[in-house]
């Protein structure tokens, strides 16, 4: 496994952001549009339990490396 090149998932129950490190140009996008969300010096560096579905979903839309992506979780 490449340290420089992980995938991680954070979920806040409704949608599960996904993390690509190989992509990200630390542009700090997602920082500025939603710091509830996104702490790139803590660890984890993205607590989804801390903002809606609808404004993360509007965070990883802007990420302009693709870095961030995200899925919507089944409501079985």
């Amino acid at each position: 496994m490449d340290p420089n090149d992980l995938t991680k998932e954070y979920t806040n129950g409704e949608v599960t952001i996904v993390w690509q490190s190989g992509k990200c140009i630390h542009s700090a996008n997602c920082v500025k549009n939603n710091p509830d969300v996104f702490h790139p010096k803590e660890k984890p560096w993205i607590q989804a339990k801390n903002s809606t579905t609808k404004k993360i979903i509007e965070t990883v839309n802007k990420c302009p490396s693709g870095a961030l992506t995200f899925y919507l979780n089944n409501k079985d």
